[in-house]
């Protein structure tokens, strides 16, 4: 029996990114001690009053078949945070609600990409990125950027495969390096997609977690509420990564074709989860800087503990939960450092080759433990660097 060669192909016949992740949960699994700063999942649970409205909700009757656009409620509530930040008037036929980010970005290539188009997207990039572009039958090609330009994208960089080409994808802030785009990134990025006639697709997830500078949504500039699909989520502004549930915002007669899309394959959110969504989104903004708080004071903490050394540099933190340290002095490759943490001090972080070529010989590290042993892990990391260094 033939298998898809689409879903075959989905890694681009290559590793995931994933192996030292996978390597650090068998370790877990088998009764070791790992500190893990891999994966970007909050150290604390979704608050209790949420999982309370949760339960209520359900205990309602919401839980059968939900509309599939997502509830009036939940929409109108997305849209006015939206325009609330952004400036941008926006309404309920500019949101459909997904389960998740990740649903949301590949049907946002879905409406934005035919099968065999290009699809751009900024190296480094968050794992699925390249398997979410295949997915949506787009060829997904990396638009590298630079250790010493702090990743920021080069405006020349992208003009370079931007003709032809049917859409770029950008996360700001960014995961895996914590850079938040210039607004002078962004708006150089606009007046290519303008000139080229590019949708701009927007991955705005940790549009909540910025330690410096501010967070400009693209869909602001000029000429680009037309062209811009923006993706966000309750995972990371909410700590709802199991609940599941995100949005694209975007031009009307867009939205309305990736309705069409859900019907044919998510058929929805479940209502309770929209209805407890909707709650946590009315907490507010002080509610969404106490969730992001943890992660401000660590990235001060490992901010003034890195400056103590001199073998591990650091790219500007600047948003996100993570940070991206470079470990080029070890004479290591990101991928070689990691897998000797993992097995020397039972630490695991992330590899930057895990995230493409321009991260090589880093390491992304996720602030998602404790402050105590965030630091400890991080102060080893530092020794075990200056010693591979030596």
């Amino acid at each position: 029996m033939q298998r898809s060669q689409r879903i075959r192909g989905l890694t681009g016949g290559g590793s995931d990114g994933w192996d030292v992740f996978l390597k650090a949960r068998r370790m877990i699994a088998d009764g070791v001690d790992v500190t893990e700063l891999t994966i970007g999942e909050h150290d604390i649970r979704t608050a209790a009053p949420i999982l309370q409205e949760m339960h209520s909700a359900a205990m309602r009757g919401h839980t059968g078949y939900a509309a599939v656009p997502g509830t009036v409620s939940l929409r109108d509530t997305v849209a006015a945070r939206v325009q609330a930040r952004t400036g941008v008037p926006t309404t309920r036929d500019n949101v459909v609600i997904t389960p998740g980010g990740q649903a949301g970005l590949f049907a946002a290539h879905m409406a934005a990409c035919d099968p065999g188009d290009r699809a751009l997207y900024i190296d480094p990039y968050y794992a699925t990125y390249p398997g979410t572009l295949r997915g949506a039958g787009a060829v997904p090609q990396a638009i590298r950027t630079r250790a010493e330009d702090a990743f920021q994208p080069r405006a020349e960089a992208i003009r370079a495969s931007s003709r032809d080409a049917a859409s770029l994808l950008i996360n700001t802030p960014n995961n895996p390096t914590g850079v938040v785009y210039a607004d002078a990134t962004l708006e150089a990025i606009a007046e290519i997609c303008r000139e080229d006639d590019l949708w701009l697709i927007s991955d705005e997830v940790y549009d909540t977690q910025v330690w410096e500078g501010r967070h400009l949504s693209p869909r602001a500039l000029p000429g680009m509420a037309e062209r811009t699909l923006v993706v966000g989520s309750m995972s990371k502004s909410h700590a709802m990564t199991g609940s599941r549930c995100g949005w694209i915002v975007g031009p009307e007669e867009t939205i309305a074709d990736l309705i069409t899309l859900a019907t044919h394959t998510t058929y929805g959110v479940p209502g309770y989860i929209q209805d407890a969504s909707v709650f946590a989104l009315q907490q507010g903004a002080d509610f969404e800087a106490q969730i992001a708080a943890p992660f401000r004071r660590r990235r001060a903490l490992a901010q003034d503990l890195l400056a103590r050394q001199k073998t591990v540099g650091l790219i500007p933190a600047q948003g996100a939960m993570y940070l991206m340290l470079d470990v080029r002095a070890t004479g290591m490759t990101g991928e070689a450092f990691a897998y000797d943490l993992l097995e020397s001090h039972h630490i695991a972080v992330m590899p930057g080759e895990s995230f493409g070529a321009s991260a090589a010989g880093h390491i992304r590290v996720a602030m998602t433990v404790e402050d105590v042993a965030f630091a400890r892990a991080l102060e080893t990391l530092c020794i075990h660097a200056e010693r591979r260094a030596a």
